[in-house]
């Protein structure tokens, strides 16, 4: 006869909790000493936050993913000769090598102005973003290897276009640790999921307590997080003998760290219980902050809403938040006509320029990266014959910067006098990464995982730190 009770196919609570007490040494256990038996096995050290490579800059990173690929030449990359040349023939490539043809080159049917000290051109389609140029970095130069949306979202998040990998988010909850045991240190507000699904924010082979939580906007931000109603004390001593029931059966097999992966993640459950409705209760804030994100009354949907709450995510902690701009469909990917962008840069505008508005005027930018982006490009050249829309361009694009670490009012990279090609400081998606993880105090080339017999890295064997974009 086994003498463990618990190895019994048919187990009640009851039986559980007088398991429990063997377990532990046959005699009555309290509530105090389960406490201090997880304690002692140092489950905090899953959570603690941990050194950095080099002085970061940055201890908070929000990235705002602007979904199907907003077009460089109609933003922020000014490009006269475009306008000049609008209708004339030119060599295009398409969305494969082998579509290249002449097709008509568009001009920008958005106006440009100069904007701050350094000038710098932004198009009418942000006009408040605009009056924040001096804070801003413009990099033109960004490039990625594939012009499909599901790939070049992908890439973007975690550095691989086929393979899924490890989200940035994840790799930087898996460098740093969190400053806040209570809630998730990568969170992902997405109303709807972007091309990819939740793969752009996906730990992968990294323990599980470094997936992205996702927040749904909504009426119910964090499906099955409230608890149902029970006699604390009870519901406490259960969780503690479920703990120490995990942790035996992890010690006993291989895989004992994706084990504990989980685990952890049911603790940090545990704690958002009480920590994330308060999180995102913005009953508190004043009525001049709410005009500014343009947040309604019973509002727990809007692009301004989650900027707000992406501004109280740093506040208490988070380590990485990412706000998702629409999904899969309905997005930024304007094919037909241009003029689709514009309501989509009127839905994010106010937000933006208020989070970081926000974030400067209560101390946070200066610890907080910001980073603005989109999959890729797209073409100086029409989507075909009499259209008004472009193409997916993969070879230069545009994404912003700001706050900690940025060298403000600056532009970085160049492209040719159409935006069909990059001709200073390209800057591929593996540099992206590898700088942002430079300026959260993290090595890109040391930043590894060891899985299936090798080292994985977010940047691969690639990437450079852009040092000209640091201030």
């Amino acid at each position: 006869m086994n003498p463990n009770p618990l190895m019994g196919f048919r187990t009640t609570r009851r039986d559980f909790l007088k398991a429990s007490t063997w377990m532990v040494g046959g005699g009555g256990l309290s509530l105090q000493a389960a406490l201090a038996h997880r304690a002692s096995m140092g489950e905090a050290a899953v959570f603690a936050p941990r050194p950095s490579h080099h002085p970061a800059r940055a201890q908070h990173l929000i990235i705002v993913f602007l979904t199907g690929g907003m077009s460089h030449v109609d933003t922020f990359d000014f490009k006269p000769a475009l306008q000049a040349r609008h209708g004339e023939p030119a060599d295009a490539a398409g969305l494969r090598p082998d579509e290249a043809r002449k097709q008509p080159l568009l001009g920008s049917p958005f106006e440009f102005r100069r904007h701050g000290q350094a000038g710098i051109w932004v198009s009418d389609l942000f006009p408040k973003l605009a009056g924040l140029a001096d804070q801003l970095c413009i990099v033109r130069s960004l490039h990625t290897d594939i012009v499909e949306h599901f790939q070049a979202t992908l890439a973007m998040h975690t550095g691989s276009s086929t393979v899924p990998m490890p989200s940035i988010g994840s790799w930087i909850s898996h460098g740093l640790g969190t400053r806040n045991p209570n809630l998730p240190a990568y969170m992902v507000f997405a109303e709807h999921l972007p091309y990819a699904g939740a793969q752009v924010f996906d730990a992968q082979f990294l323990p599980a307590h470094h997936h992205g939580l996702r927040i749904i906007p909504g009426d119910d931000l964090i499906p099955n997080l409230k608890a149902l109603p029970r006699k604390t004390s009870l519901a406490d001593l259960e969780q503690e003998m479920l703990q120490q029931v995990n942790q035996d059966h992890a010690a006993r097999r291989s895989h004992g760290a994706d084990l504990r992966g989980q685990m952890s993640s049911l603790a940090v459950a545990r704690g958002m219980m009480q920590t994330a409705p308060a999180a995102f209760d913005i009953r508190g804030e004043s009525q001049a902050t709410l005009d500014a994100y343009g947040v309604k009354p019973g509002d727990r949907r809007s692009f301004g809403w989650q900027c707000l709450g992406a501004r109280r995510l740093v506040e208490r902690g988070v380590r990485v938040v990412e706000i998702i701009d629409t999904g899969s469909g309905d997005n930024w990917d304007s094919h037909g006509d241009m003029a689709a962008h514009r309501p989509k840069a009127a839905r994010v505008d106010q937000s933006l320029t208020s989070l970081l508005t926000d974030l400067r005027e209560r101390g946070l930018l200066q610890d907080t990266l910001v980073a603005i982006c989109t999959e890729f490009g797209r073409t100086p050249w029409t989507d075909g014959l009499n259209s008004k829309g472009r193409n997916h361009f993969a070879k230069a694009f545009t994404c912003l910067l700001a706050g900690a670490g940025i060298k403000p009012g600056s532009t970085y990279g160049e492209t040719d006098e159409l935006g069909s090609t990059i001709v200073k400081d390209p800057m591929h998606v593996h540099d992206y990464h590898a700088t942002i993880l430079h300026l959260m105090g993290l090595d890109h080339t040391r930043l590894t995982y060891r899985y299936g017999g090798r080292d994985f890295r977010l940047t691969d064997v690639h990437g450079n730190v852009a040092h000209g974009v640091i201030s």
